[in-house]
């Protein structure tokens, strides 16, 4: 039996998602066999066992979860002994046309408690750290804003300040240095404000700046989105949240790690995402699906940093000239970034667990266990533990992203 094979990775048609041949989940899912539908939104290509969207082995095989049941020395001794008998990673492509909800994952006991109490929303009782990596130029709310820069545009946005109930607003202003606690009574007020304010707050902001008139300097690195974010969901409290939460923008390559139990959305752009195996999301802003605020609010851990400290830059990766190492702070998975030019190799040696690898561009080979594969844009591979594979580039810039898992 092999250790190394191609799979047939899943699609998801969420609302959100780019349309047709546009979205980059369509285009890698097309050359598996997908029929791309040029008036169905993309939005995410599933790489993993999750059972709510999972990969198969090709050409027509079972599962990747029943597979690696069948052969569980694919996961590695170590992982098997310490994550158990599944990948602990989901691995993802998303393509967004339009914002995904104001949003934060679970951690591992908050994950329990909600999917045993609302098993309807909350499918799985495992957490959801997650870590993104621009394909595209990219952008997304990331983590609550400083202190000082909430309190500037509470005094400066009129519109947002009167959402904020008075005790809330008037002891987050007062404070030299506002904690958690009256950051948690600023946001709670927000995301609770009554559906009519919102829209008459929300209304009147975005008129103003569709206006152009009265916009203050400090208002205007938030004015476009402002009306981007009104016109693909109207009136809504999301809108907002361009005041307390920190606007990222990524350039390709460059990435970002999501903590559980910390606020963000995804705003445009296309974008590898890895995160635990896990499909928990705990909404209340700009979206049309379940929102669960009073959930939201208490679980956040309202820390703030400026939007510079949530990217997580890339390291060398053992010997290797060609590949760089993206290591979030969590034992789940890293990922590994692959650029090669025509007639270039690169080999670092064998990883200890499981890992699932996407050709994001050009064309290449993959040689492991004695054999030569050819590798191109879209497709999706299985590589399991302690296989020693090198790679080429044969046409074009080869681009792969692996993703994978080792014990700690």
């Amino acid at each position: 039996m092999s250790s190394v094979f191609q799979l047939r990775a899943g699609v998801q048609s969420y609302d959100w998602g780019k349309l047709g041949s546009s979205s980059k989940a369509a285009e890698f899912a097309a050359l598996t066999g997908l029929d791309v539908s040029e008036s169905t939104p993309y939005a995410e290509l599933w790489m993993g066992t999750h059972p709510s969207c999972p990969s198969s082995v090709l050409p027509s095989g079972p599962t990747l979860l029943e597979h690696i049941r069948a052969h569980p020395e694919l996961l590695g001794k170590n992982v098997q002994q310490h994550f158990g008998d599944d990948v602990p990673f989901l691995f993802k492509v998303l393509a967004i046309r339009k914002a995904l909800s104001i949003q934060a994952h679970p951690d591992k006991a908050l994950a329990q408690r909600l999917h045993r109490d609302k098993p309807e929303w909350y499918k799985d009782g495992n957490h959801k750290p997650e870590m993104a990596i621009a394909l595209t130029p990219f952008s997304g709310f990331c983590g609550f804003l400083p202190p000082h820069d909430i309190q500037r545009n509470l005094t400066l946005v009129p519109e947002f300040s009167a959402l904020i109930a008075a005790p809330a607003r008037e002891a987050f202003l007062a404070s030299p240095a506002p904690g958690k606690d009256l950051l948690k009574a600023v946001f709670k007020s927000l995301m609770e404000a009554p559906e009519s304010e919102v829209r008459k707050w929300v209304g009147a902001l975005v008129q103003r700046y569709r206006e152009g008139s009265d916009v203050k300097d400090e208002e205007k690195g938030v004015q476009n989105l402002a009306i981007i974010l009104d016109s693909q969901f109207p009136g809504d409290i999301g809108i907002m949240c361009v005041f307390v939460l920190n606007v990222v923008h990524l350039n390709p390559g460059e990435a970002v790690f999501l903590k559980a139990n910390d606020p963000h959305a995804y705003i445009d752009g296309d974008i590898i995402e890895c995160m635990a195996t896990s499909d928990n999301v705990v909404r209340a802003g700009l979206t049309p699906k379940v929102r669960d605020v009073p959930t939201l609010v208490n679980m956040l851990t309202y820390e703030t940093a400026p939007a510079s400290e949530q990217l997580l830059p890339p390291q060398p990766f053992r010997n290797s000239k060609h590949s760089l190492l993206y290591d979030p702070p969590i034992e789940e998975f890293g990922v590994l970034l692959t650029r090669l030019a025509e007639g270039e190799t690169d080999a670092y040696g064998a990883i200890d667990g499981p890992s699932i690898i996407i050709v994001t561009d050009g064309a290449g080979e993959l040689a492991a266990e004695g054999k030569t594969q050819e590798i191109s844009i879209g497709q999706v591979w299985f590589v399991g533990a302690d296989v020693d594979a090198s790679f080429k580039g044969t046409k074009g810039e080869l681009v792969l992203y692996r993703a994978f898992a080792v014990a700690p």
